[in-house]
């Protein structure tokens, strides 16, 4: 689904990838052809990355999330809300996420 990210939209992990954590991180793995870049076979996430992946449960907006997000780091809301922004409108460009209503 190509429709624009905003902080109403709701995503979910694309079934097409699966995502472990390693020490730490979440890797993610696509698992058909097509998924990501040609160059990059897996994702590995940062430290905010993967606070708004683990909340990426198809029932929780963008905003919702981001709310989550900015109780757990010391940065202004805004910011946090574009970063999540920016990661799912990402995330749903390379088909890790599927982005819904």
């Amino acid at each position: 689904m190509t429709s624009e990210v905003t902080l109403q939209t709701v995503c979910v992990p694309s079934e097409d990838v699966v995502a472990r954590e390693i020490e730490g991180e979440i890797i993610i793995v696509p698992l058909v052809a097509g998924i990501g870049d040609a160059d990059d076979e897996l994702y590995t996430l940062n430290e905010t990355g993967k606070a708004i992946w683990d909340r990426l449960d198809g029932q929780r907006s963008l905003a919702a999330v981001a709310a989550e997000v900015a109780g757990e780091f010391d940065a202004p809301p805004a910011a946090i809300e574009a970063d999540v922004l920016g990661f799912a409108a990402e995330m749903a460009q390379r088909g890790i996420l599927t982005a819904g209503a």
